[in-house]
């Protein structure tokens, strides 16, 4: 019914063009045959924006991936840096969280670790709608920021990276099983700013896979099993993404070199000072307004991913 859903809102949507320039196409042939110039002026305003609307939905056309269509378990990690690169992890959290608001995907902090002075140390986020794995698998990897610290006092510049992961969420697709007898399940009170926001009862829940030592947090919700749902939910998933990375692997050792794309190789760099520029390293996608592709306009990085991986 899902699979059925999505296909029928790309068949309704393609139609609904389809029709739209039909009608333009009959209107066209009365207006020439009138000389009605208003009408012909209105004609090629509404081509205008039916060819919009044509070229923001071709890059759809490239979700040919297995799992692109599924909704998405998104992660965001401070690397090195210290504050700064705290505080980058939360501008990063805002900018994904930004660009599903823009484009209606809905969201969901599953998880989150506060910094000691700012921003934040990690976040979890849930990511759903149609093809929200499509878009955001070109987010994966390491994101570094280059700027004038507002937390250093002599205001140097400073170099923060955060690394951002991608999971679909799983559908189990692979058939993973996990063994109850393999999971090391600790219970703790979730962190809070003090006073009523913390919580008095121990609700947080950090599970373990032992045979793989993926660990999985959880302290968002009030409720113990709440909790426990939300955090092996993200355990299927890592489980998952460590499946597939494990065929890739064995897929790209029989083609020869394997370029990593883990910690330390970013894939996006996001300078404010010297000079404003944010560009991809893989498509050479750049833009010269930071401000506006941190509040949340990164379609345009994800559409260039999409044609580089043709």
């Amino acid at each position: 019914m899902k699979n059925f859903s999505d296909l029928k809102s790309k068949v309704n949507y393609w139609s609904n063009i389809y029709s739209e320039i039909s009608n333009l196409k009959e209107l066209y042939i009365i207006a020439k045959d009138e000389n009605d110039n208003v009408i012909l002026s209105e004609i090629e305003l509404d081509i205008c924006k039916i060819n919009s609307k044509i070229e923001d939905s071709k890059h759809e056309l490239l979700f040919s991936g297995k799992y692109d269509k599924n909704n998405v378990i998104l992660a965001i990690h401070a690397g090195a840096g210290g504050v700064d690169s705290q505080d980058w992890t939360e501008m990063l959290m805002r900018m994904y969280l930004r660009w599903a608001e823009r484009y209606d995907f809905s969201q969901e902090i599953l998880d989150i670790s506060s910094g000691e002075e700012s921003g934040i140390k990690s976040v979890v986020i849930q990511i759903s709608g149609i093809h929200a794995y499509g878009y955001l698998k070109s987010e994966k990897g390491v994101h570094r920021l280059v700027r004038l610290s507002p937390f250093d006092s002599d205001h140097a510049r400073h170099t923060s990276f955060a690394l951002v992961e991608i999971l679909p969420e799983s559908d189990n697709e692979l058939n993973i099983q996990i063994n109850q007898n393999e999971l090391k399940i600790d219970v703790f009170r979730a962190g809070g700013a003090g006073g009523q926001s913390v919580q008095k009862n121990s609700t947080a829940i950090r599970i373990t896979h032992i045979p793989t030592g993926i660990k999985v947090t959880c302290q968002n919700e009030r409720s113990l099993v709440q909790n426990k749902e939300i955090a092996i939910k993200i355990l299927y998933a890592r489980l998952e993404d460590r499946a597939l990375q494990i065929q890739e692997k064995e897929k790209k050792s029989l083609k020869g070199e394997h370029i990593s794309a883990e910690w330390g190789n970013q894939i996006r760099s996001y300078v404010l000072h010297p000079y404003k520029m944010v560009k991809d390293h893989r498509t050479n996608f750049e833009s010269s307004d930071p401000d506006n592709i941190l509040d949340g306009n990164i379609l345009g990085f994800m559409k260039a991913y999409l044609n580089h991986n043709i």
